[in-house]
């Protein structure tokens, strides 16, 4: 058990240090080519943090896990709910303003219904993908070019979310290098997290789907956790909440989407019965707090990861 949990560990910080380099070489060369502080935010800042959980998922779905790439997914989605922001609203209640929320949180939430829906028959087909991705696309033109038009504080947040980055790499070589090296220890690192945690849960006797839906969830989501973390300590509530909308987005569109476009992913029964009921409730759950006491309180922080405690709780044990 020792040497699979090394490779869980080893795997996890090569992810985290791939995603990392990854953005910061992205942003350096974003700049070199002129592009504005608003698509490097929405685009290579929120694809930047689910990298990890686009190379497991994908990395899994090509090595026949559909398992781990399913429950990776819709785990990471609740597990930034129930975790990430409540953490960060124990750290500071998330006061934030209602404009901010009505794209983003709405869109969440459509991704999260629309995944629940397609996984009704049990399998995410290349059909599905084909729409899950086309719904991303949409929502990024149709964010990109209302902003464009008439900036607003979601704007505004996603530039500081792309300005918050520093220690960007300087000249062409080294961001090249950057961002190839963040890519290349996000595919090394998802091999070592994979044959650990499938190790794992052989000698456990855990299904894969479980292994997914929490050990490599809260692992690949270890980026969000970090960039959020950082922005409730800031009292950058708009950032905390924006960065976890904008994974959940990326993470239920983007990453099933290029997955199951590769791989048709069947979706195992207690993902489909269980989890995906969980992801749409919390999804739901976060967005009515949210909007009608337009902050997440310390109080509901706490409920939101009291939970999440039970739902892992129950998951290992069931």
């Amino acid at each position: 058990m020792l040497p699979d949990l090394l490779l869980v560990a080893a795997g996890l910080a090569a992810l985290t240090a791939g995603g990392e380099a990854l953005i910061r070489g992205a942003l350096a060369l974003a700049a070199r080519w002129g592009l504005s502080p608003l698509l490097c935010g929405l685009l290579i800042v929120g694809f930047g943090t689910s990298a990890p959980e686009l190379a497991v998922s994908l990395d899994a779905a090509l090595r026949d896990q559909p398992d781990i790439a399913l429950g990776n997914v819709v785990g990471s989605n609740i597990g930034n709910i129930g975790l990430i922001l409540a953490l960060c609203a124990l750290i500071s209640p998330l006061a934030v303003a209602p404009q901010a929320l009505r794209r983003d949180g709405r869109v969440m939430l459509g991704g999260a219904a629309l995944l629940f829906a397609l996984a009704a028959d049990g399998q995410l087909g290349r059909l599905d993908a084909a729409l899950l991705l086309g719904t991303l696309i949409t929502y990024l033109v149709w964010a990109y070019l209302a902003e464009r038009r008439q900036p607003d504080a979601e704007g505004a947040r996603l530039e500081q979310e792309a300005g918050a980055v520093h220690a960007r790499p300087a000249g062409l070589g080294l961001a090249l290098l950057a961002t190839m090296g963040g890519l290349g220890l996000l595919i090394v690192g998802s091999r070592l997290l994979l044959a650990g945690a499938v190790d794992i849960a052989t000698a456990l006797g855990l299904p894969e789907s479980v292994i997914g839906l929490t050990l490599v969830a809260v692992g690949t989501s270890l980026p969000e956790l970090s960039v959020s973390l950082m922005a409730a300590l800031r009292r950058q509530a708009d950032v905390a909440v924006g960065n976890v909308l904008g994974s959940n987005i990326f993470n239920a569109l983007g990453i099933l989407g290029v997955s199951a476009a590769i791989q048709p992913l069947p979706v195992a029964a207690r993902i489909g019965s269980v989890d995906l009921y969980v992801m749409l409730g919390a999804s739901a759950l976060l967005l009515v707090l949210l909007t009608t006491g337009r902050r997440l309180a310390r109080g509901e922080g706490a409920l939101l990861l009291a939970g999440y405690a039970l739902y892992l709780g129950l998951s290992l044990v069931a």
